[in-house]
């Protein structure tokens, strides 16, 4: 069976609240992307420490660092050297907290990935070589703001870099989002699911106003949860699955902060909604074992 975390920030900026709920609500592991108003790779000794002595006697596991790395413009030099520090630093993160895994993207989406494509495989030669020397493990998630939109193309970067430690972090919600995107489940899934070390929990519904899609409460939108969650069951899938909430019950997060989440405006409310989701999750789950 597979295992419930959440991402830490979708609930607080304050660890101790993100293990408190965690605790509360029996769930294995956290993922992380800001803490006490700092990015993974901003992390110091102090805060990893603070964190492993609140974490202490828990038996709740940090998953994985759900790092920025490569949210940059392929274009700019200066950026994409900065991003192989960020890159570097939530190694050093990841190694303090024992684990190997690091969400990781490819770039702003461009108008011409195809012509590109080449460049866009070479430009992981490095970061796969970092990865390669630590035994970590890059978490490729298919994000419609990146380079890599879709499940399609996410299956096909990793098949052409060819390596065990470049694997596939699954969204249906992202690819529901994503130009040119399949029906994420079964469809995105049953292309994604041979790579995938990670999963994300979160749903997206069409605003009845603009007509667009937009983060919505779990199990109220556009994705098959339960069919899905049946699918992991069924295919023996056995990592984590952590809830990115992205919806908020009271307001609306804007694209910008949506594209780069984080600090205190992103968790605001998150408290309230992650709980609604997990809640629902929860009854999915129940719903497995009948």
């Amino acid at each position: 069976m597979f295992k419930i975390g959440v991402i830490g920030d979708e609930i607080s900026q304050d660890f101790q609240t993100v293990v408190n709920v965690a605790q509360e609500l029996n769930l294995d592991s956290i993922e992380i992307r800001s803490v006490w108003d700092k990015p993974p790779q901003d992390l110091t000794e102090n805060d990893i420490n603070e964190m492993k002595r609140i974490l202490d006697g828990t038996g709740i596991q940090i998953v994985g660092i759900a790092s920025p790395f490569f949210k940059c413009d392929i274009d700019n030099a200066e950026e994409r050297e900065e991003h192989l520090g960020i890159l570097k630093q939530c190694i050093e993160v990841a190694k303090a907290f024992d684990i190997n895994l690091i969400r990781t993207f490819v770039f702003w989406r461009t108008d011409n990935v195809e012509e590109r494509w080449d460049e866009i495989i070479a430009s992981y030669d490095e970061p796969l070589r970092m990865a390669n020397g630590e035994g970590m493990i890059l978490g490729m998630e298919n994000e419609a703001s990146t380079s890599l939109s879709t499940v399609k193309l996410t299956e096909r970067f990793i098949r052409e870099i060819d390596s065990p430690n470049i694997r596939a972090i699954w969204d249906p919600a992202n690819e529901a989002h994503a130009e040119g995107g399949e029906q994420p489940y079964p469809n995105a899934y049953d292309r994604i699911k041979p790579l995938m070390v990670h999963a994300h929990l979160k749903d997206a519904g069409e605003n009845p106003e603009t007509g667009e899609l937009e983060s919505v409460e779990v199990g109220e939108g556009v994705i098959d949860w339960q069919g899905q969650l049946q699918a992991f069951v069924d295919d023996g899938y056995e990592g984590h699955l952590c809830l990115e909430t992205h919806w908020r019950p009271t307001l609306k997060i804007d694209d910008a902060l949506l594209n780069r989440p984080g600090g205190t405006a992103f968790s605001e409310a998150g408290e309230e909604a992650s709980r609604i989701c997990l809640k629902n999750l929860f009854g999915m789950i129940e719903k497995l074992r009948k």
